[in-house]
């Protein structure tokens, strides 16, 4: 163990074991889902329950009207005709003496058939389009999109003419066809709502981990959208009812004698002078089932809300206010230890540049970056927020959204070319050769799925193995990564376990398919210094035993110290200098690294050490002036210069490039011998 590692290693772990797991409280940044059954969530509604009690007494009634209802649908009553509610016709007949009650009876087999047509369409068209517009963008996105405006321009009840007068009295195909008409609106809103679900971080963990679009889409992303479904389906239902009676009303639907619910009100509206109550019976079935199917999908919507509702992950991007970047802008060569990486070296890049944007409007992000990663070795990726570390690596591992534009010299992954691979090929590479841990546990993991179910998910796709298989190898994960009763552990929902807990989860699930490669955001964020020292030495364990290659992302050069040989500062977009954590933890060589190192509590405890421990006077630790700036305000020069306490007229002429410093130690600086001045005054 180096002097760096005995100095940051014993304030986080203290004299805790690893394998000793507090009783943690679930995560408080999310609702918790309710896990009762919804029919249960239902009956503690009243509107619901008198909604679905209708609903089930009139479809079945309905369905079994040839046993359950009094007359036959054409018999006649001649000595009662025109009757009010007797005890031989408890609604009472028409003018030829026919039993309403039986005609509304028989009239609502059509009707209910009719829902199931109409939503059965609409449901299936509006999310399969919606779906594959929202998720999958680009030309698919462009051709839903004119169909659905195509469809909104069309007036819906002239298409449904047309195709009765095409089709006489086939109510059947105009049900179909305004299904199809409505699917439109549907796919709009799910358009919208599969936009914001893919950029929750479970679908992004996911795709990492190497499952397929159908399977993401199947397992992640259609679920989340059940509760916009089930609304728009029973607004559609009852919108299905009206047109129906609407069109059996115009003469255009079910003809006489057969019944129909729309035919009842067209008789009972030739009869008003003579009777009024045969409006009663037929409008009032009408609208009790009209309003009870929306009262019930609302219902339902409000149920599965409170069950699945979570905080969703807003990513952040670049504005399209920021100052365009030339059309030809072309990668920066890095030079440092990226073009000095083994031949057998893991990953490599080269002269990385990110742009969002398109045109004129690009705005690079990152900016030349490199770095090298050997086999079996941890590299730290070291800088504050905004300085593109989670930008290089969602770059190198294809997670950046459509519209960004990746360049550069070279990106190899064990020899093998990343931004020029086929989409599939590269696809396959991750979860499989590459991992990923993001640094929001709660988020990475879908609320809708157990723990169990989620790793035995990602083990099936890589390894083929069957249902039983797939889950002893999920609770064999799960124990890897020191998790006390996985068994139990992988029963319960990601709300159910604590923040931690999730944690070793993430990794257990990065692991699923034998990576190579780990790539760690900040994977000890939002954690106390138990816990994160936990996860900490588990990773350490787990390179150490399985030989895992670890990129590791974070703030906090405590961390990088304990677990890296490596690191990368980045700065504004740029590596601003690389090395061996012991030369850039005792002799930095750019003000950034410098600042960052006088600001690290574990630094100001070693200067306690070095003086003996006497000092009692508290100080207050130095901070760097200032925040990263936005890509709007990078220079072409320096970025650091108006932060920097070294800053000259030389720092803001032109880009200054990464100098080597010694063989293995390179620097974005002019003045490294003032550098390493300030570094002994910080130390003073």
């Amino acid at each position: 163990m180096t002097g760096i590692e005995q100095t940051t290693m014993g304030p986080m772990l203290g004299d805790t074991a690893l394998g000793d797991e507090p009783a943690e409280q679930p995560s408080a940044t999310r609702r918790q889902p309710r896990r009762g059954s919804v029919l249960r969530e239902l009956v503690r509604r009243p509107l619901a329950v008198l909604s679905l009690l209708w609903l089930l007494a009139v479809g079945v009634m309905s369905v079994g009207a040839s046993t359950l209802a009094p007359y036959g649908p054409t018999s006649t009553d001649l000595t009662h005709v025109l009757a009010g509610p007797n005890g031989q016709h408890w609604l009472g007949t028409d003018q030829l003496g026919r039993d309403i009650l039986s005609r509304v009876l028989f009239g609502g087999q059509g009707v209910f058939l009719g829902i199931v047509e109409v939503t059965l369409v609409f449901v299936v068209a509006g999310t399969v389009l919606g779906v594959l517009a929202g998720y999958f963008g680009r030309w698919v996105d462009w051709a839903v999109l004119r169909w659905v405006e195509l469809t909104v321009a069309l007036p819906a009840i002239l298409i449904l003419l047309l195709v009765l007068a095409v089709f006489p009295g086939n109510q059947h195909l105009a049900m179909i066809a305004l299904g199809l008409l409505s699917a439109s609106g549907l796919a709009r809103v799910i358009r919208a709502e599969t936009q914001r679900v893919r950029t929750e971080q479970y679908v992004s963990a996911a795709r990492v981990s190497g499952l397929t679009d159908g399977q993401i889409l199947r397992r992640h992303v259609v679920p989340r959208l059940a509760t916009t479904i089930l609304v728009q389906a029973s607004l559609v239902a009852a919108a299905a009812v009206g047109v129906q009676a609407g069109l059996s009303f115009l003469g255009l639907g079910v003809q006489e004698p057969e019944p129909s619910w729309g035919g009842l009100i067209t008789q009972a509206s030739q009869v008003l002078d003579r009777s009024s109550w045969m409006l009663v019976p037929s409008g009032g079935v009408i609208g009790l089932t009209m309003l009870s199917l929306a009262l019930l999908g609302d219902a339902v919507r409000d149920v599965m809300v409170q069950r699945w509702s979570s905080v969703s992950a807003r990513p952040g991007g670049v504005g399209s206010t920021e100052p365009p970047v030339p059309e030809d802008f072309e990668p920066e060569s890095t030079g440092g230890a990226a073009d000095q990486a083994a031949p057998d070296a893991l990953l490599v890049v080269r002269g990385l540049t990110v742009a969002f944007g398109r045109g004129v409007t690009r705005t690079a992000v990152v900016q030349g970056a490199g770095f090298h990663v050997d086999k079996g070795e941890i590299l730290g990726i070291v800088g504050e927020s905004g300085c593109g570390k989670s930008v290089t690596v969602s770059a190198v591992l294809g997670l950046l959204p459509a519209g960004v534009e990746v360049r550069s010299l070279s990106c190899q992954f064990d020899g093998s070319e990343l931004l020029s691979m086929p989409d599939q090929d590269r696809h396959a590479l991750r979860g499989t050769r590459i991992g990923y841990v993001s640094q929001e546990p709660m988020t990475a993991l879908d609320p809708t799925c157990r723990v169990g179910d989620l790793l035995a998910e990602a083990v099936r796709r890589h390894h083929g193995l069957d249902r039983r298989d797939a889950r002893a190898r999920a609770v064999e994960l799960l124990d890897l990564v020191n998790i006390p009763d996985p068994e139990a552990v992988s029963r319960r929902y990601p709300h159910q376990i604590s923040g931690g807990m999730a944690q070793r989860v993430a990794i257990a699930l990065a692991l699923a398919g034998d990576p190579d490669l780990l790539v760690a955001d900040e994977p000890t964020t939002a954690l106390d210094a138990r816990v994160q020292a936990e996860i900490l030495a588990l990773l350490q364990r787990l390179q150490a035993e399985r030989g895992l290659a670890i990129v590791l992302i974070t703030h906090d050069w405590g961390v990088a110290a304990q677990l890296c040989a490596r690191a990368v500062v980045m700065y504004a977009g740029q590596v601003v200098e690389q090395g061996p954590v012991d030369t850039l933890y005792h002799a930095p060589a750019h003000p950034y690294t410098v600042g960052l190192l006088a600001a690290n509590p574990h630094r100001a405890l070693d200067r306690a050490s070095a003086d003996g421990g006497t000092s009692t006077t508290l100080t207050r630790l130095p901070t760097i002036p200032g925040t990263v700036p936005p890509p709007a305000a990078w220079p072409v020069s320096c970025h650091f210069q108006d932060r920097c306490p070294l800053a000259a007229a030389d720092c803001a002429q032109r880009a200054i490039p990464l100098a080597e410093v010694t063989g293995d130690h390179h620097s974005r600086c002019l003045h490294i011998g003032r550098v390493r001045e300030l570094d002994t005054e910080d130390a003073s």
